[in-house]
């Protein structure tokens, strides 16, 4: 496409769309406006080409997708990566509670990969990555199937985190910040050119301390980012990557019993703050660092080619002990387990894509053709020991444990490797149509070697995913659209029943949609229809996981923002989630564990000077969790509903110095955030009040 035809079509594109775009989060960006009745103007949201893999805007993709903007996370000030997802259109952010080792959040009912700058980073069992908020421009999130674009992910959706890069123009900040549980931390973000050079550089650091939910439980962090951007030419365009993360604490393990908790108890209520492991001898270590480029280049008018690589390294030592289920009430002495893992996860992920673009007088045209190769590999000890001494949930007492013995740990090795070709195509038709179709053919080997039995399980899978989409763009704001795709998840670990490799999971999704960004207000609304199955699902009888099932997941995403007045923005945001099941005591089909029905959540923005305070801004919002079912295979528990409350105040001192308190669960709501065999407490208060400085 020439440089003309881009300029026109952007020029069409903000005539026609402005304001918004269909996918932000429910508290999209917005800015103080010129030429705009309400005062604000919403900027349009560009999709980084690393989740899409190709520079589409956002409202000419026939998918869904909503975008955490740095704005947002300003705003919302996450310490977890789950954290910053909470006001997102259909997903389900922290099931489990408070985590400090893991982030956990489930989308449209099921899991989701995590990729740093479109690079997979690969989970295998207690082997995950965390990501630091504070280091990341935007999170991204692909809704539903997509291996077309990913290969071997599941079904749920891609959230493509976006690591800050250098800025054109010099900016620092340094960032002091303390909260109740004793948290405290440092942050500073420098970013500014290389002296002499037609480079740029961004360093971004933190260091952070603070107190788990559970008694006894604590974790400091170091984290450290550095990127370099190179102009190697005006065709040519090389950055440079690098992280560091170090975690060091004691583990908050959520697992909780349904008695005492969700069933009451004549001995009383379990505090969401007992802990139920053993907190001088559990321990938590985690070290992971990831190095690599994104490489760019202009062939021509028509072609760019651009390279991926990312090496990333995770070292894990993890002693984390646990309470069984329990759902009688009369029991006070309950067994536990331990689990431990030692060892380092390793990852390569090497993606090579060529875009061509071009246009005749009424079609314009982009090709995506892809080579994609991955190599993952977790390589340590473990033990997992059920046979931990017990504790009485109610009135614990610690000490009653015998420790791990070395001479009972299993050394295991996995490794994975993934080898794709893809390509899609996309085709505009006078302005108005829009279509795409795209195929992906992946090759996947997977080997689970037991090093201390010497058994060693493999498999080779091929696969073969398509996606296709058609989308409607009308003069008058409405656009609906149509999509299939579909994905496949390759399991590491075994199946106690057949001894052999889990098959892949499929996923098959059809969505139909309507983006709408009117010309009367400034805002945008979005809906999404969606029709999710799974199968070879995994399903647990008698203890012991298999494969037989079947998971499906019907539901509606509405998400919508607009300036109310010229000082006021009002984000919502609902989801209905018709998750089923067939793993069930009867066979027969029912909701399935902790994919609430209904969510919803909506958050206000004011700007003091609608008090006469122009220094002040302020903001508030309401988060609707509706009921929820334990795992329909244990009992038919309900979860009960839960609606919380978030405030934010910020406070611009000085052109240099500002300040910010944020209060999550205002109101100190003590609520189960979900059930699934065990019962986990949602996160109690947290207020963080954070002073910064830039220059």
């Amino acid at each position: 496409m020439s440089h003309t035809t881009k300029t026109s079509l952007n020029r069409q594109i903000r005539r026609t769309f402005l304001p918004s775009i269909l996918i932000a989060t429910s508290s999209g960006a917005f800015s103080a406006g010129e030429n705009s009745d309400s005062g604000y103007t919403f900027d349009t949201i560009e999709v980084s080409n690393s989740v899409l893999k190709v520079d589409t805007p956002a409202q000419e993709t026939p998918k869904s997708l909503s975008v955490v903007t740095q704005e947002d996370l300003v705003t919302h000030a996450p310490q977890k990566l789950d954290e910053a997802l909470r006001y997102t259109s259909g997903v389900l952010s922290q099931p489990y509670g408070a985590d400090n080792d893991t982030d956990w959040f489930k989308v449209r009912g099921f899991d989701a990969a995590t990729y740093l700058d479109g690079s997979r980073l690969f989970r295998d069992g207690y082997y995950t990555w965390l990501l630091e908020p504070y280091g990341l421009e935007k999170i991204e999130v692909l809704k539903g199937p997509s291996s077309i674009l990913y290969g071997e992910a599941p079904p749920g959706g891609v959230v493509n985190a976006v690591q800050k890069k250098p800025t054109d123009n010099t900016q620092n900040e340094l960032q002091f910040e303390i909260g109740n549980d004793n948290y405290h931390s440092v942050a500073f973000d420098v970013s500014d050119s290389i002296s002499g050079s037609n480079a740029q550089y961004r360093v971004v650091g933190a260091f952070k301390e603070n107190d788990g939910q559970l008694n006894g439980t604590e974790n400091t962090r170091y984290y450290l980012a550095t990127s370099v951007a190179l102009a190697i030419s005006e065709q040519t365009r090389l950055t440079i990557l690098a992280t560091f993360l170090e975690d060091d604490g004691t583990p908050t393990n959520p697992f909780f019993p349904a008695a005492g908790t969700i069933i009451r108890s004549p001995n009383g209520v379990i505090s969401p703050s007992t802990n139920l492991g053993e907190p001088d001898y559990d321990k938590y270590q985690r070290k992971q660092a990831s190095l690599g480029y994104i490489l760019e280049h202009d062939v021509n008018e028509t072609w760019t080619l651009s390279q991926k690589l990312n090496y990333g390294y995770n070292d894990l030592y993890l002693r984390s002990s646990y309470a069984f289920p329990n759902a009688d009430v009369n029991t006070t002495s309950i067994g536990r387990g331990i689990v431990f893992r030692d060892g380092t996860n390793e990852s390569l992920t090497f993606d090579n894509q060529a875009v061509a673009e071009w246009s005749s007088d009424r079609i314009e045209n982009t090709l995506l053709i892809g080579l994609d190769l991955q190599r993952h590999e977790t390589d340590g000890v473990e033990q997992d020991n059920y046979s931990f001494g017990s504790i009485n949930p109610y009135n614990p007492v610690y000490g009653n444990y015998t420790p791990l013995s070395a001479a009972n740990n299993t050394g295991r090795n996995i490794e994975k490797s993934q080898a794709s070709l893809y390509s899609q195509y996309q085709m505009k038709l006078d302005q108005q149509w829009i279509a795409l179709i795209g195929g992906r053919y992946d090759e996947i080997k997977t080997t689970n070697h037991n090093k201390t039995s010497n058994k060693k399980e493999s498999r080779s899978d091929n696969e073969f995913s398509t996606n296709a989409g058609v989308m409607f763009i009308a003069d008058n704001g409405l656009s609906p659209y149509l999509s299939y795709a579909e994905s496949f998840d390759v399991l590491t670990t075994i199946d106690t029943t057949t001894n052999q490799l889990y098959k892949p999971l499929t996923g098959k999704q059809v969505e139909l949609g309507l983006k709408y960004t009117p010309d009367t207000i400034d805002g945008y609304i979005n809906l999404a229809l969606f029709d999710l199955t799974q199968k070879n699902a995994l399903i647990t009888q008698n203890n012991v996981t298999t494969q037989a099932g079947e998971v499906t997941s019907q539901g509606i995403e509405i998400e919508g923002t607009a300036a109310m007045t010229s000082n006021t923005k009002l984000s919502l945001a609902y989801t209905y989630t018709d998750a089923q099941t067939d793993a069930t005591t009867d066979n027969k089909k029912k909701q399935a564990a902790m994919i609430p029905k209904h969510m919803a959540s909506a958050w206000l923005d004011i700007n003091g000077s609608a008090f006469g305070i122009p220094a002040w801004s302020f903001g508030s919002g309401v988060r609707y969790v509706g009921e929820s079912k334990d795992n329909p295979k244990n009992s038919d528990l309900t979860v009960p509903s839960v609606t919380l409350l978030d405030m934010m105040a910020s406070y611009t001192i000085s052109d240099k110095w500002s300040a910010q308190l944020n209060i999550n669960n205002a109101l100190d709501q003590e609520y189960i955030s979900a059930c699934d065999y065990y019962c986990y407490y949602g996160q109690s208060r947290s207020i963080v009040l954070s002073t910064k400085y830039r220059w």
